[in-house]
């Protein structure tokens, strides 16, 4: 990895904002959070997770096909099962994550403690 300042640019520390924000057990897309935030795309989006990502949730930020990323797949999903995120298998056998039960648009989940996300912030 390259030389990285102390101080990360401006959409980055949103972007990552966003991963700190998806509770256990849920995802969001790249494209969910470029659209959350009303800026970038998938692209953006991904690469800040690729450069800054590894202090946050990273795994719950991913591909739209529900599919781990190829090098990280193996953390991913052990996360990922930790969290009880929901799982499916491929037509080939592999896991995949079910984006349908999944995916987190970005409310409360009902249930979930709140006073956490207070604790975070």
């Amino acid at each position: 990895m390259g030389r990285m300042s102390e101080e990360l640019p401006a959409y980055a520390e949103r972007v990552l904002e966003v991963a700190e924000r998806i509770p256990p057990g849920r995802v969001m897309t790249y494209g969910d959070v470029a659209e959350w935030l009303g800026e970038g795309g998938p692209r953006q989006v991904g690469r800040v997770m690729a450069l800054y990502g590894g202090a946050v949730p990273w795994w719950r930020v991913v591909r739209a096909d529900g599919v781990p990323l190829p090098g990280s797949e193996l953390r991913a999903l052990e996360h990922s099962r930790a969290e009880a995120t929901p799982l499916r298998r491929t037509a080939g056998g592999g896991p995949r994550l079910d984006m349908r039960r999944a995916r987190w648009d970005g409310s409360p989940d009902p249930g979930r403690d709140d006073k956490r996300d207070e604790a975070h912030t």
